[in-house]
């Protein structure tokens, strides 16, 4: 599976214009700073900078976002192939504190795709100091094409 092929650069290239349209239809991130920085069939790597209004009361980074990041990358990279997928289940383990600056990466890599299932192993890091949560998501894939118009979702997202 994957991007490869005889037109493996246009096929990846469609598939991350295609991430990209997806994540401008979800203000959810965008209203984070959530940001894609790469995407292919199966995977999704995105990013953010801790700012001030993402601190708990600690002065560290609030679990809030970093579930946030995790989910994003897990969203984009199980809705890579085209339909509709859906998460049904998650779980979080947070193994270091996030700080004010730092730039948080979240790597979302396929573990298993069936006709109706899928499971992502997402890692979360802080650039230049190591892992901060991993995260594993498993999604439904629906029937629906996630190229429908936006304002056929009823004002929401291809996540609802």
């Amino acid at each position: 599976m994957g991007d490869a092929g005889m037109n493996g650069e246009p096929a990846a290239l469609a598939v991350k214009a295609r991430v990209e349209r997806i994540l401008a239809r979800d203000p959810f991130p965008n209203t984070l700073g959530i940001r894609c920085i790469d995407a292919g069939t199966d995977r999704a790597v995105v990013q953010l900078e801790v700012g001030p209004g993402h601190l708990n009361s600690h002065g560290s980074c609030h679990g809030g976002l970093i579930f946030a990041l995790g989910d994003t990358a897990f969203g984009l990279a199980s809705n890579s192939h085209g339909p509709v997928a859906v998460g049904i289940d998650v779980h979080i383990a947070y193994h270091a504190a996030a700080r004010l600056g730092d730039l948080l990466i979240a790597t979302a890599t396929q573990v298993h795709r069936n006709r109706r299932l899928c499971t992502y192993r997402i890692e979360i890091s802080a650039a230049g100091r190591g892992l901060v949560a991993s995260f594993t998501g498993t999604a439904y894939v629906t029937d629906r094409p996630n190229e429908v118009a936006a304002d056929t979702l009823g004002g929401g997202t291809a996540r609802d």
